[in-house]
């Protein structure tokens, strides 16, 4: 793999993980299916679990997706929930031409609706992903979450 044709893989996957956080925000199911691997193993596992306290500030959130049609899309909307992400320094890894890893720190926020126990859950960790070339174009295949903070307001 030449030097431009690295660079352009590693662009492809920044664009894509910015396309899965924009579809999580909006709620749009189309938009992330059509970024996630047919088999990806998604984890969510403890996503929500402030690492200091022990506390779990969402459990529901405690899943593991398996394979793109599992995604649901409009559970925050549902549950009157506002995600924000915003995702940084990307740690791109490419293994292969076909498969890649990443490391993404990143902040989220979660605005409740008025009676909920707190108004916003705030956190910052990492995602951990790896990637593959699948039908031409990189997919997210796996992801899991690890927490440095969850604190809520």
């Amino acid at each position: 793999m030449s030097a431009i044709e690295r660079l352009n893989a590693i662009e492809e996957i920044r664009s894509l993980k910015a396309r899965y956080w924009r579809g999580v925000d909006l709620a749009d199911g189309d938009l992330v299916r059509s970024i996630l691997a047919k088999d990806c193993v998604l984890d969510y596992r403890g996503c929500c679990t402030d690492p200091a306290s022990g506390r779990d500030f969402f459990p529901a959130m405690n899943v593991v997706l398996r394979g793109r049609d599992q995604w649901v899309a409009d559970g925050f909307r549902q549950a009157g929930i506002v995600p924000v992400h915003q995702g940084h320094h990307a740690e791109i890894t490419l293994l292969s031409t076909e498969t890649a890893t990443g490391v993404w720190s990143f902040t989220d926020r979660f605005h409740y609706p008025p009676g909920a126990s707190w108004r916003k859950l705030t956190g910052h960790g990492y995602y951990h992903d790896t990637y593959a070339l699948e039908d031409g174009a990189w997919k997210l295949a796996t992801t899991r979450i690890t927490r440095l903070r969850v604190e809520v307001e």
